[in-house]
């Protein structure tokens, strides 16, 4: 089997290299000259644990090859899987530019039936769409098929996702390119993974709604957390009594600075914005994105409880990605609270273990001191501000970092530590639900 993918961004990338292991052969195309050439060599321009060694692996067994000639690369493909961005537009919905383009490209070259696989994540009626504008200008008459097939992928955790998926999506209409995707995913399908065979429009809508739910779940336990903190209970004991409930679940109970990388937010709006436009609004999420905004900046509120002026303080912050396990910072926690603290006056110095550099390229040019260790970062501060949940966060010598500390003061917004002994360790404390 030979597949296409094209854009080499994270999904196109884990995916290639995943289906490359697969032992399908597999060509990765992008427009990007650059990127395409440091792939050629294994390097891999985000971080995700065990990617670039998957990558390294499979180039070493001709499995996977990088190329910019989307041509030469559909040519010699039965199955074309699209992996581009979808981002949001000024007004929340999808920004479908990039879908159109590759469909359009795909249409200049495609000369014999191939199967087109939409793993990008879009609108109810996309794949319908793509399959039309193809269909139109195509300039040999050869049948196209198209399935939706979503990426349901944790950014830190993508490679055994892929590997190990909870269920595959195939959405369509044609049994024989239905077929064709089964086969690819045989591993999958021998393991006895959940397959879910549909149409086009509810395979589009099963990856919006599960996002969509999770961003739900983790806005509610926000909100019980500060209610947590108002009337003296602790949200750690409440999710875990409200998770041991098999029609709850524990997983996404864990409250925090709000929810944030590069598809929770826009998914969200996305299908918000959909619902709009077809006048069947969905209030409850509405309220999701208006209340994750405002989680965001309780940590500001928190410094402001225990220094009331941030003018002239030192903060600093630990954690600059969205989660733990990637260099991502899209829609960061910390892309709000760092300009929120420089806009107050506050010196800021930053520590991510991975997340540095993009954090920089996405801020600007803002007043930041960026640190090499948090020890460094710590620093002279007046407070410390947890705001991914590093693992080596976890095992901080806190009492050696309070003594290079100009004040105390630990604002835990993923409750990794336990208040009492940070207490009995001289710090001023507050995490996120916890009264």
């Amino acid at each position: 089997m030979h597949i296409a993918v094209i854009g080499a961004g994270y999904v196109g990338l884990v995916s290639g290299a995943c289906l490359a292991d697969f032992g399908m052969k597999v060509i990765c195309v992008d427009k990007e000259v650059e990127k395409i050439e440091k792939l050629k060599k294994g390097e891999v321009p985000f971080y995700e644990p065990g990617l670039e060694e998957l990558i390294k692996k499979n180039i070493k067994a001709e499995r996977l090859y990088f190329t910019t000639n989307l041509e030469s690369a559909v040519k010699n493909s039965l199955v074309i899987f699209i992996c581009v961005g979808t981002p949001s537009s000024s007004d929340g919905s999808a920004d479908l530019t990039q879908i159109k383009e590759v469909a359009l490209s795909l249409a200049e070259v495609i000369d014999e039936y191939k199967v087109i696989v939409t793993k990008s994540t879009v609108p109810v009626g996309t794949n319908r769409w793509i399959k039309s504008l193809i269909d139109a200008n195509k300039k040999s008459d050869v049948a196209v098929d198209v399935i939706s097939n979503p990426e349901f992928l944790r950014e830190g955790a993508a490679i055994e996702d892929f590997m190990h998926p909870d269920r595959v999506i195939i959405g369509g209409e044609s049994a024989y390119a239905i077929a064709i995707i089964k086969d690819i995913y045989r591993p999958l399908y021998l393991a006895e993974t959940p397959f879910i065979i549909t149409n086009l429009e509810t395979a589009e809508l099963i990856k919006y709604a599960s996002n969509a739910f999770l961003a739900t779940k983790i806005t509610f336990i926000n909100e019980i957390a500060n209610f947590c903190e108002k009337v003296g209970a602790d949200v750690t004991i409440v999710a875990k009594g409200m998770g041991l409930d098999p029609r709850i679940g524990i997983k996404f109970l864990n409250p925090g600075p709000g929810f944030g990388g590069s598809c929770f937010p826009k998914d969200v709006k996305a299908l918000v914005h959909h619902g709009k436009s077809i006048s069947s609004p969905f209030k409850i999420l509405e309220t999701v994105l208006e209340v994750n905004e405002k989680q965001k900046l309780r940590a500001i509120e928190k410094l402001e409880t225990f220094l009331k002026d941030l003018s002239g303080k030192t903060i600093a912050i630990f954690g600059l990605s969205f989660k733990p396990n990637t260099s991502d910072v899209r829609e960061s926690p910390a892309l709000v609270i760092v300009p929120a603290l420089i806009k107050r006056g506050a010196k800021v110095k930053v520590y991510d273990p991975v997340a540095m550099d993009e954090f920089k390229k996405t801020i600007g040019d803002l007043n930041v001191e960026y640190s090499s260790t948090p020890l460094e970062c710590a620093k002279d501060s007046d407070a410390i501000v947890i705001l991914t949940e590093w693992n080596e966060f976890r095992f901080l010598d806190l009492s050696y970092i309070r003594k290079v500390m100009r004040n105390p003061i630990l604002i835990d917004m993923r409750n990794i530590y336990e208040p009492s002994i940070v207490k009995k360790l001289g710090f001023s404390y507050s995490g996120i639900g916890r009264a």
